[in-house]
């Protein structure tokens, strides 16, 4: 008799969503994962938790006006399959699919696991500026209270609700090795089981292996998260598009987010596609009280800063804060002269900060995360940078806080003495772009960009400080931020069909097997394409998961 009538291999959120499903179904599953208890709700628990949805009654509120063509408009210019009779096939589809989810049931399903949202609809990426280009038209970035958390916990809480029903049982530091795979169809997985090991959530765990194991199943879902814990293995795939791959990165997932799965899915004959596609940050700096080695944070900035690469020119359009992701990192890894330098630097001044520096991740924002009403409106309509901005400002070891700009600079080259600024230069260049803002009939992108923002009625109450310039003393003091690239996403995965089954290397299903979040490319083994809409993998782990659940309970 087998174990269970399903696997899933993962305890982040699209297995929880997939466990969810199949017990609401009366499906018996085991859950398998390598780490302890600690980390159910993997990668999502530490969030910032921004979920893309359409024409919702938060942007209604904000008088933004979205629609589903637009979404699929963007969503297509974004994605910019190019591979559609081969390894975009079902990624396009899965994409479609996705929009309709967001600009239909998405949000009242949401409501119905527990999920509640704030009033709040942010524009963190804004694109390249291109008609058909990159990026969200109008903001879809809704916020939900207990970011990260105040998603995953709810799929956690009915995890160990089925658990005490009986339908679901844990099995924590199990490390999958293999899938088992009889008469060309996957029945079970086998793998080590690792030593104990009560280290807190993010904390990496011993490897220690104590023993075997192998269990059984009608049915085995992967959902193991991407690659970006492993630098060696985000190298080998880095794309010659991107430019060479910087020498030092910074981290943006725990270190059990190592990608082994894809490797072990394409050994045991399913197919993996889009290997080249993934989705780093640029504005990462390394956080100053860190939970895993080389953890970093991404600042989500408003438009305003100046974007200065390595050598201290500044950055030419889409690199202006918060609009196009991939494509500042093209200009900052695809030029010759800055291929030795795995840095850029911000420089802005308190104001700005003030009011445009987020930083990601559910520790980083304590009102959000823990649901204060009355800390959100201190804190973010307030006076002053929200506490931990300040506490970066402070203890950051990227961070530069100085009254004059002789002073930063200074601080800037201390930092960074293999790459030394120069004042006048970068003096120069704050005058120009200072003057670009404050002419209202200016067409410098930045300048646009702002005008842009502040007519959007959430960006201008939330996000975008009124112009001025970066060197006026009342705006002060000035400060400068190092940034350099904190890993986070894979865009490719594992090809499944639009019922979550993974294909084998023939183009067909391959019994038994299924996959469900980002080791899936977040659906068809690319529903991204090249370019993620922000907001959007949060929610490829839900609607993969979810459908990954229905399809097999109604299979099984």
């Amino acid at each position: 008799m087998a174990d269970a009538d399903v696997l899933v291999v993962g305890g982040g959120l699209a297995g929880l969503v997939a466990c969810a499903e199949l017990t609401a179904a009366g499906r018996r599953v085991l859950l398998v994962e390598q780490e302890g208890a600690a980390n159910l709700g993997g990668q999502a628990w530490w969030s910032f938790g921004g979920l893309f949805l359409v024409n919702s009654p938060e942007q209604r509120r904000w008088g933004i006006r979205d629609s589903a063509d637009l979404a699929w408009r963007d969503w297509r210019g974004s994605a910019q399959w190019d591979r559609l009779e081969d390894e975009d096939r079902w990624g396009a589809a899965w994409g479609e699919a996705y929009v309709a989810f967001a600009a239909g049931e998405k949000r009242a399903w949401l409501l119905e696991q527990g999920v509640r949202l704030t009033p709040l609809v942010g524009w963190a990426e804004r694109g390249d500026g291109r008609e058909g280009g990159h990026g969200n038209s109008v903001p879809r970035f809704h916020l939900p209270w207990g970011t990260g958390t105040g998603i995953s916990g709810p799929f956690a809480a009915k995890a160990r609700a089925a658990a005490a029903a009986g339908l679901l049982g844990f099995r924590f530091r199990h490390r999958v090795d293999a899938l088992v795979v009889e008469e060309g169809a996957v029945t079970g997985v086998r793998g080590t089981v690792l030593a104990p090991d009560d280290a807190p959530r993010g904390v990496a765990s011993n490897r220690t292996g104590t023993g075997e194991f192998v269990l059984t199943a009608g049915a085995v879902v992967l959902a193991t998260g991407g690659i970006g814990a492993d630098h060696a293995l985000v190298r080998s795939m880095w794309p010659a598009r991107l430019g060479t791959p910087p020498a030092t990165m910074l981290t943006g997932v725990p270190a059990h987010v190592d990608g082994r799965m894809l490797a072990i899915a394409e050994a045991a004959g399913a197919r993996v596609v889009n290997k080249d596609r993934m989705w780093h940050y640029t504005e990462g700096v390394a956080n100053h009280d860190p939970i895993w080695a080389g953890h970093g944070i991404r600042i989500l900035p408003g438009p305003s800063s100046v974007w200065f690469d390595a050598l201290g020119r500044r950055l030419p359009a889409p690199g202006i804060p918060g609009h196009d992701t991939l494509g500042t990192l093209r200009l900052l890894r695809a030029d010759p002269d800055l291929a030795p330098y795995d840095h850029s630097w911000f420089v802005a001044s308190q104001k700005v900060v003030e009011k445009e520096f987020a930083l990601s991740g559910s520790e980083q924002n304590p009102d959000l995360t823990d649901r204060d009403l009355r800390l959100l409106v201190r804190t973010r309509l307030g006076s002053g940078p929200t506490p931990p901005v300040a506490a970066f400002e402070e203890r950051g070891e990227d961070w530069v806080v100085a009254d004059d700009l002789p002073a930063l600079v200074v601080g800037m080259n201390r930092i960074t003495p293999q790459a030394p600024l120069d004042p006048a230069g970068i003096e120069r260049q704050l005058r120009e772009r200072d003057d670009q803002v404050m002419d209202r009939a200016s067409t410098d992108p930045q300048a646009r960009s702002i005008r842009r923002g502040r007519a959007t009625r959430s960006d201008r109450f939330t996000r975008v400080a009124a112009p001025h310039r970066i060197l006026d003393p009342k705006a002060g003091p000035l400060v400068a931020v190092r940034l350099r690239i904190v890993t986070r996403k894979t865009l490719g995965g594992i090809q499944t069909d639009l019922e979550g089954r993974a294909l084998g290397a023939d183009g067909r299903p391959f019994p038994g097997l299924y996959a469900a979040g980002e080791v899936a490319g977040f659906g068809g083994g690319g529903a991204h394409g090249y370019n993620a809409l922000e907001g959007t993998f949060l929610g490829g782990c839900l609607f993969t998961g979810r459908v990954v659940g229905r399809s097999l309970a109604a299979a099984l």
